[in-house]
């Protein structure tokens, strides 16, 4: 925790559906000896308890993470303090599987990125657009695995993927579901909630597959946020690049590719605050920058070294001990008598 490395104090408001994972830190912070009122855990719905913090003037500095919706509400409450604000917001990410990438490894990537944590997550992979040349191959593979993965409670170690965290998340799943059907997409995998027995606790959805899906279709423009994956054909590289670029978000992508000279110029040419290389979009690299581009975000502030700076303010100081005019005097005197 970056605020606290810098000496500030801390108050944490974690998402009210999601608060036991911050409570298991706070007693873990306990236990390690952290003093009262260094960091502090309020609990509540971010429309009030949330709202009470921005209001306050006590509050000197804002990290939010959480919707673009939201995020662009907490800036405007920051504005008229002057209050420093870090945002970190949705996504839209992407991987890209070039002719010739090693296809076990892609497949594993986009499998692990686009299921991993059930799609919930800001850098989950939702799109994965694919060469054309490979494209069919990479889809009958990719959707057989998603087919065969296990899905139950999350804390059952033979669980590959666990529940939507809420009845209204799972609903905007199945919406998103109905959507790329009306589109036209064509659904390859799973597509509808999983009942009965032991799912009837939790609200369970399958890994979910669209193929031959095109840019502009909602399912690969907006951020859904549960296990929906839309794979995109692609010509080249270039048009793969244009393809993910083609979204208003910009905080994860990835290549997949043998070619040293492609991965450089995705490196380059991917609008996203972070890309990869043979490596799902999907990382914990705490001690790197973490942030996006366009409405993902204003930056990278949270970790790493750039949260140095976020977390602290600069203070210029001149220290001059000498006695300034007693030596302008002295200098003034040498020259007026020649010696």
């Amino acid at each position: 925790m970056p605020a606290l490395v810098l000496g500030n104090t801390a108050v944490i408001k974690p998402a009210h559906e999601t608060p036991l994972s911050v409570y298991n830190l706070f007693e873990v912070l306990h236990e390690a000896g952290v003093p009262r009122g260094v960091v502090n855990l309020v609990s509540g719905a971010g429309s009030v308890c949330g709202k009470a913090m921005l209001k306050h003037p006590g509050v000197k500095l804002v990290s939010f993470t959480g919707s673009t919706e939201v995020g662009i509400q907490v800036n405007e409450a920051c504005a008229p303090f002057l209050r420093p604000c870090h945002l970190e917001l949705g996504g839209k990410n992407i991987i890209l599987v070039m002719d010739d990438a090693n296809l076990d490894l892609a497949v594993d990537g986009c499998i692990w990125g686009g299921f991993g944590t059930t799609g919930q997550r800001c850098t989950a992979t939702s799109r994965v657009g694919v060469h054309k040349k490979i494209y069919r191959e990479f889809l009958d593979r990719f959707t057989a695995r998603a087919k065969s993965l296990k899905v139950g409670d999350g804390l059952d170690p033979g669980s590959d993927m666990g529940p939507a965290i809420s009845q209204k998340q799972l609903q905007t799943v199945m919406e998103y579901v109905e959507i790329g059907k009306t589109e036209g997409a064509k659904l390859v995998a799973g597509g509808h909630r999983i009942e009965g027995g032991r799912y009837s606790k939790g609200w369970f959805h399958e890994p979910t597959i669209f193929a031959d899906v095109t840019p502009g279709m909602r399912i690969a423009q907006e951020e859904i946020f549960g296990p929906v994956v839309s794979v995109i054909p692609v010509d080249s590289l270039s048009h793969g690049i244009e393809v993910a670029n083609g979204v208003n978000y910009g905080l994860s992508s990835a290549i997949y590719t043998r070619n040293v000279n492609a991965a450089f110029a995705a490196m380059r040419d991917l609008h996203t605050g972070i890309v990869y290389v043979n490596a799902p979009t999907i990382g914990a690299e705490t001690h790197l920058p973490f942030g996006g581009t366009k409405q993902t975000g204003n930056g990278h502030r949270e970790s790493g070294d750039a949260a140095l700076d976020f977390y602290s303010e600069w203070k210029t100081i001149y220290v001059d001990y000498s006695d300034r005019l007693q030596r302008a005097q002295i200098d003034t005197g040498a020259f007026a008598g020649g010696e």
